[in-house]
């Protein structure tokens, strides 16, 4: 048990990182000033240039000084975001059009290793333009810019060259970790979940096997999906959209840009069994892992036995509160087994204490009409507060493994 001292102390040393907030909004203040530099410079040039006073020499030197006041802007951009993501906080920037893609897997190592990067470019700049104007630089500048920049460069090669072996570390390090059951969960539970893992989803038209890791791939998000406990890698593009006789594509591909975790909406998958729903709601929760979010999966017998080892525990508060690491839960077969109206009581607890708060998917083969006879009394508060921020895709359609073992006899 760690000593409660030691860790206020640990957790008072960790909030001093706030102090170094104001020294990132400085730098916002030292990008107004490059603007407002570049402008300056910019309407020199345009000036020099309708007067006719400008020789080709001077406008080559204008815009490499332009390039230059841009390229150190930046790397300002780069501190202030990247810095501020990997030392202060993070910004919810997760599913975002315009997220820098280097921002995902943004840390110090990377960091360092782009700074190094753009410090190089803007020696290379800098260097240019001595020997554009050679004839007004001495040799003694000359002989110096090359030697800080190769300087630069070789500081830039070793330091990735060292971020190589830190991150293949990372790499094995993730990979040797794997995803600890609760300390509540049963063996029978434990074994069911080994087999849902080694044997592939029913609950889909596409049989899809998990795909090996590509080499250059987020680490962190591999971490992610590992540890969400899917019983497969399901990917949307491998979903079979011809089917089921209908469904709302237009409406998946829009969830598939996992912005609902970041706006805390829910997503419910409905319809007969076989027609996809697993599948759906596994590919998004692999697409939230990938823009940074945290996934936990579980069927509805297996969270209904989690949340009633935690409430026999005495702990249901301190397991839901818990559970808001995972931005996302994804609760699989909803209405597959009954549950007893205290079991329904804690669902209710669940999907309450989520609301507004963080996201659901959840998949079942019965509308939310029906609700009332998986969760009884339950149901009508429950689905009211589930359904207010949620998108609801309906599929219809004959179940995959039926019309696959039917096509088998036939033939």
């Amino acid at each position: 048990m760690q000593n409660p001292t030691t860790t206020t102390l640990g957790y008072a040393l960790f909030a001093t990182r706030w102090l170094q907030a104001p020294l990132y909004f400085g730098l916002v203040a030292a990008q107004g000033v490059y603007v407002y530099k570049f402008f300056k410079e910019l309407w020199t040039l345009i000036l020099m240039c309708v007067s006719g006073h400008a020789t080709e020499t001077y406008v080559m030197l204008a815009v490499l000084k332009l390039v230059d006041v841009v390229m150190i802007a930046n790397l300002l951009i780069m501190v202030i975001v990247g810095g501020y993501e990997t030392f202060v906080s993070r910004i919810g920037l997760q599913g975002h059009r315009d997220q820098p893609e280097w921002l995902s897997h943004v840390n110090s190592n990377v960091l360092k290793v782009k700074l190094a990067t753009a410090i190089v470019g803007i020696s290379s700049v800098h260097l240019l333009q001595m020997f554009v104007d050679v004839h007004h630089t001495s040799h003694h500048a000359l002989l110096w810019g090359t030697v800080i920049h190769m300087a630069f460069i070789a500081s830039a090669a070793i330091l990735a060259y060292m971020s190589g072996p830190m991150v293949a570390h990372t790499d094995r390090a993730h990979a040797d970790r794997s995803p600890a059951a609760p300390a509540h969960a049963s063996r029978p539970q434990e074994h069911e979940r080994h087999e849902r893992q080694e044997k592939p989803d029913p609950e889909t038209p596409a049989a899809t096997p998990a795909l090996p890791r590509q080499t250059d791939a987020d680490a962190d998000a591999e971490a992610r999906i590992r540890a969400a406990g899917f019983p497969a890698r399901k990917l949307l593009e491998d979903f079979d959209e011809q089917h089921p006789r209908g469904f709302d594509r237009e409406a998946v591909a829009r969830l598939g840009k996992a912005d609902f975790v970041t706006a805390r909406r829910n997503v419910v998958f409905v319809g007969p069994p076989g027609t996809g729903k697993t599948h759906l709601a596994v590919a998004l929760g692999v697409r939230a892992c990938q823009a940074g979010h945290r996934v936990l999966f579980a069927t509805a017998a297996e969270w209904a036995a989690r949340l009633t080892d935690a409430r026999a525990a005495g702990r249901l508060e301190a397991e839901l509160t818990a559970l808001d690491d995972h931005p996302l839960l994804i609760v699989d077969e909803v209405g597959y087994t009954p549950l007893d109206t205290a079991t329904a009581g804690l669902f209710f607890q669940l999907v309450a204490h989520r609301y507004e708060r963080a996201s659901l998917i959840v998949t079942s083969d019965r509308p939310l009409g029906r609700w009332d006879e998986v969760f009884g009394p339950s149901a009508p508060a429950l689905t009211d507060r589930l359904a207010h921020h949620a998108d609801v895709v309906r599929l219809d359609g004959d179940s995959y493994r039926t019309r696959r073992a039917t096509s088998a006899w036939a033939d």
